[in-house]
């Protein structure tokens, strides 16, 4: 699943439950040794999906511990993130040469509990998930929003971002290339089935973008890019599940002019004198 919202150069690691414990390090073991059982397991299978998607992008093995604000203290030359639900693990690294930070998330696909899209909604937000649900019901568009802005504050949480919360960025859904960004309403059987009970449809995918209302983290040391204001992500609703993915690619620096010789600014021949 999460290489379909990956992109190239990225790696990603899933385990849909949570297999025998093998190959975790004393290090990361001793960080959730007073935690419940069900925690240890989560963190667990993350943990080894992290070690999986490290080794694939060359990474030597080692103990994947706590950084800022409790994230993932990945690597030196990569970014990347972990996510677990209910039925899903999974991990993403990328490295930083390419990407200044990657997000993902996973929830279950099942409509936010009674009260919460209040609190994650706002601005032209509560129209737009109207106006998505009347045309695809059977999507869980709250919870797809909820999904959204968790990958976007776990990128900018693994920048070096203090505390985003869901007021600070809002989402708009992109429609595909050649795709009509308002389509007529799809018909639908009656009654729709609702989302939890959509488990073995195919996959649905799509594209939003999220725009930060505040003003992006500094960098962490001079002469390093600032974090965009305009974000990209991509989501994917499959197996009763939905998970969303920001990625930010690095910018690629522009030559200095004096990289460049203008091909008349060729140094002068030799004089014969």
């Amino acid at each position: 699943m999460l290489g379909a919202l990956l992109p190239a150069g990225a790696y990603g690691a899933e385990e849909t439950g949570d297999p025998e414990p093998a190959g975790l390090f004393p290090e990361e073991a001793a960080l959730v040794a007073r935690a419940t059982p069900g925690r240890r397991r989560e963190f667990t299978t993350a943990r080894l999906c992290a070690h999986r998607a490290l080794a694939a992008l060359g990474m030597p093995r080692a103990p994947l511990l706590r950084g800022w604000r409790g994230a993932p203290a990945w690597p030196a030359g990569t970014v990347g993130g972990l996510t677990h639900c209910a039925g899903f693990r999974g991990a993403a690294v990328a490295p930083a040469a390419r990407f200044l930070a990657l997000g993902i998330d996973a929830e279950p696909h099942a409509p936010l509990p009674p009260g919460v899209c209040g609190a994650v909604a706002f601005g032209p937000e509560p129209a737009r998930l109207r106006e998505l649900a009347a045309r695809r019901p059977d999507i869980a568009w709250d919870r797809l929003l909820f999904s959204a802005k968790e990958s976007v504050y776990k990128a900018w949480s693994g920048y070096g971002g203090a505390w985003l919360g869901f007021e600070d960025a809002e989402v708009a859904w992109e429609a595909a290339p050649g795709e009509d960004p308002h389509p007529a309403p799809t018909p639908y059987p009656y009654p729709s089935p609702s989302p939890e009970a959509r488990t073995s449809d195919p996959a649905t995918t799509g594209r939003f973008r999220a725009r930060l209302l505040v003003p992006p983290p500094e960098p962490s040391s001079p002469g390093t890019y600032r974090f965009p204001s305009l974000l990209h992500g991509r989501w994917l609703v499959r197996d009763g599940l939905l998970l969303t993915s920001v990625a930010v690619p690095r910018p690629v620096p522009r030559p200095h002019p004096h990289q460049c010789p203008h091909p008349s600014r060729t140094a002068p021949k030799e004089s014969a004198r």
